[in-house]
């Protein structure tokens, strides 16, 4: 038989689905993210992460007291997510927008292939791609250009080494300590990677034989403190981890600030459906989880309800606690062989993703329009009429265009009162406390966007002009006394 009829009677290789997913799935979330780039740069922060990245490298120092407020100037301010703003910088300075939109999407796309490798450990390729469905669907409202973005990909690796060594009923390996000091320095969410720990050292102990508790114990507390010690290792030292405790306690300015309000079920939504489905899901096949596992998964749930922001964690964590479980009482006893990705897998998803990075570069990407008020803006630099009282969401554009803002994104540093005083005030929720703004701070113009109710009044008052208007923001300035 030549050799031409025996490689035809070979039956045919079936494509490694197992090995080539976390690539297939990467590649496709990058590609659907570099088309919603007006969506990733939709979030007005964006603005001054860029600019306190760029202070950094002009002034060659980290920041401890603010530099940009014209409120709160000189009062202690920390850049805690320093590292992600640096980088934010570094890709705008090299390629504009454009480089901080494939930048961020990236990170997530990566954070997704992350997820898809680490639950095909355990999953079905099928149950695996539908978690990561649901995670694009849960996280999506959160995914923008901002530093959490960049910590991503850093968060699922962190969380499935975690309940990699609990299902292995071993202590965490020691190369997760480097990835907890770069997300220290990425952003502050680490300190949910700590609270981890503790969850997880906790069902390690309760499934250890009874002989081996106390062994059990003393490695998950070992790695605890030298997790706890890594996380240490930033220009603010454990400064870093008291940030979280600021912002949490921000009380009643927490439900002002869109991404830190509730869900909403006045609508069926995204949100609502996956909590259906997963509820449906456990009552048809009478699914259950180890007690701590449990906790863990309601814990995050609680936090997806409170806060729309920390969907992300239950739709990118959540899964890496139920794989295993689900996996024993779903499909027992079964197990795909192990597969490495062919070279022509990565290489043939490498080039798509290049020629897709390079067709995305003939466009122009920018922030959007509703968070940047560039005219408005240059209409009052050329009035120079005094300080300024501006919208919560113009604050960021202030600062990247080197104007002090009266307010903007760094809620740690404004605190809860003061952003919930602003709040009520340009609501004219407080009319008095509107205008003793006007007065204390000796405020010589406003920019506010054109729906807010303090803009009706200040066309009415007669100390009062309109400068500018379009459909982004509207100037007042204060009338000046004629000589």
């Amino acid at each position: 038989m030549s050799e031409q009829a025996t490689q035809s009677a070979l039956p045919a290789r079936a494509f490694p689905w197992r090995a080539a997913m976390p690539w297939l799935v990467a590649a496709g979330s990058y590609l659907l993210l570099l088309t919603l780039s007006a969506r990733l740069l939709g979030d007005p922060d964006i603005y001054w992460h860029v600019t306190v990245g760029r202070w950094i490298v002009e002034q060659g120092a980290f920041p401890h007291i603010d530099p940009f407020s014209a409120t709160f100037a000189g009062t202690p301010w920390i850049a805690k997510e320093w590292l992600s703003q640096l980088i934010l910088a570094a890709a705008y300075h090299v390629a504009g927008w454009n480089g901080v939109a494939v930048l961020t999407a990236a990170t997530i796309a990566a954070a997704l292939g992350v997820l898809t490798w680490a639950l095909l450990e355990k999953l079905d390729p099928i149950a695996a791609l539908g978690f990561v469905l649901a995670a694009i669907v849960l996280a999506a409202p959160h995914l923008v250009a901002r530093p959490h973005a960049l910590a991503l990909p850093v968060m699922v690796l962190w969380a499935a080494g975690l309940v990699r060594a609990l299902d292995a009923r071993e202590a965490p390996s020691l190369w997760l300590l480097p990835l907890m000091t770069l997300w220290a320095n990425l952003h502050g969410g680490f300190t949910f990677g700590l609270l981890l720990v503790g969850a997880c050292a906790l069902e390690a102990v309760l499934v250890a034989d009874a002989a081996d508790r106390k062994a059990a114990a003393w490695r998950w507390i070992r790695f605890g403190l030298l997790a706890a010690l890594a996380a240490c290792i930033t220009p603010y030292g454990a400064e870093s981890i008291l940030m979280t405790q600021r912002i949490l306690g921000l009380g009643e300015a927490l439900a002002l600030i869109a991404e830190w309000q509730p869900q909403d079920f006045s609508r069926f939504g995204a949100f609502e459906a996956c909590l259906l489905g997963a509820i449906g899901l456990v009552l048809y096949r009478g699914l259950t989880l180890p007690p701590v596992r449990i906790v863990v998964v309601l814990g995050l749930l609680h936090m997806a309800l409170a806060h729309v922001r920390s969907a992300e964690l239950l739709a990118l964590v959540a899964p890496l606690f139920v794989a295993k479980p689900l996996a024993e009482q779903l499909w027992p006893g079964r197990r795909d062989e192990e597969a490495q990705p062919s070279r022509s897998i990565v290489a043939g998803v490498a080039a798509l993703l290049l020629i897709a990075t390079g067709l995305m570069a003939t466009q122009t990407m920018a922030p959007s329009r509703q968070v940047t008020p560039s005219a408005a803006v240059a209409a009052l630099k050329r009035e120079k009429a005094g300080p300024i009282l501006n919208d919560y969401g113009f604050g960021g554009y202030l600062i990247h265009a080197g104007v002090a803002p009266f307010i903007d994104g760094r809620s740690e540093l404004y605190g809860g009162s003061f952003i919930a005083r602003h709040h009520r005030a340009v609501a004219l929720q407080d009319l008095p406390g509107f205008l003793t703004l006007l007065e204390r701070y000796k405020i010589g113009a406003t920019l506010f966007a054109p729906e807010r109710p303090a803009v009706a009044l200040l066309d009415r008052l007669p100390q009062w002009e309109r400068l500018y208007a379009d459909e982004t923001a509207v100037v007042h300035i204060r009338k000046r006394a004629v000589q």
